[in-house]
């Protein structure tokens, strides 16, 4: 199957990204801002405040960053992002807990990604300062990209490139590795990106433990096996480093909740331990 030239369905049609004003959350931003412009779909910036302590001008400036990414002439005005194809909305809503917030918000605006940054603090993952990416994705089900740490990830501040050349795919067994497989290959030909790597990782015995998947033509792409062994998280981690990867890309079992098979899982505790970005995909079977 070949996906050069043929018309394939967005990847996304809706992003949503929860922020806290931090640095790390201006990086998700980039991210969110990027898949929005590229899928030419709607945009949604969310704040959860407990007081009257927030304000529109706190929210990272959608047009300051396109006119910045040379994308839209300086002093452009507000109805030219809406002429780059994508609807972005800045949203503030009231609530102590901010769980509860984002997912009254997605009831009523569903994503088809979720973009958070997160903070390591001693082998926990943390969002907004308190354990709240978890539950979001968990409830939420959708596709989410986890930008760690101060990590840059692969959109540029300054002019919006693109820097993904080595995506790592770690699969299993179970959860079924192709709709993994298949994000891949969809994410980089919907970014327009004209060369690279998927490296495909399983931690096992023998290159005939690896489970089998369908992988797919992308033009100036190349597909390479790796099977490694010694134990999976490390090993995903070490591998990852080595590559100097610039995406992980695992799938997770989505049945139950996105995180609900994730805790203390193996992206869970990837997620802890990689610095690079992470964007997990929902498996429902």
């Amino acid at each position: 199957m070949y996906l050069d030239g043929q018309k394939t369905p967005p990847i996304i049609q809706s992003v949503l990204h929860p922020t806290d004003f931090s640095a790390g959350s201006q990086v998700a931003f980039y991210h969110a801002l990027k898949a929005s412009l590229l899928s030419k779909t709607e945009l949604n910036l969310l704040h959860v405040a407990s007081g009257d302590d927030s304000s529109w001008s706190d929210f990272p400036g959608v047009r300051e960053t396109l006119e910045k990414w040379k994308l839209l002439p300086k002093n452009s005005p507000k109805s030219a992002v809406i002429g780059l194809g994508i609807n972005p909305c800045k949203v503030i809503r009231k609530d102590s807990d901010p769980v509860r917030a984002v997912l009254k918000f997605l009831e009523k605006n569903p994503a088809d990604l979720i973009v958070l940054a997160t903070r390591q603090y001693k082998g926990q993952v943390r969002w907004m300062h308190k354990s709240v990416a978890e539950p979001v994705a968990r409830s939420a089900k959708q596709m989410t990209l986890f930008i760690p740490g101060d990590c840059p990830g692969f959109v540029s501040e300054t002019d919006g490139s693109i820097s993904l050349k080595r995506i790592l795919i770690p699969i299993a067994e179970k959860p079924s590795p192709q709709p993994a497989i298949e994000a891949a290959a969809r994410l980089v030909t919907r970014f327009g990106l004209t060369d690279g790597t998927f490296i495909v990782l399983h931690v096992g015995a023998s290159e005939d433990k690896m489970p089998r998947f369908r992988a797919y033509e992308v033009e100036g792409w190349d597909w390479k096996k790796e099977v490694r062994s010694g134990e999976v998280i490390e090993t995903i981690v070490n591998t990852a480093s080595e590559l100097d990867a610039d995406l992980i890309l695992m799938a997770t079992d989505g049945r139950n909740g996105f995180l609900d098979g994730l805790r203390g899982s193996h992206s869970e505790r990837v997620l802890r331990q990689c610095s690079a970005p992470l964007l997990t995909v929902p498996v429902y079977s």
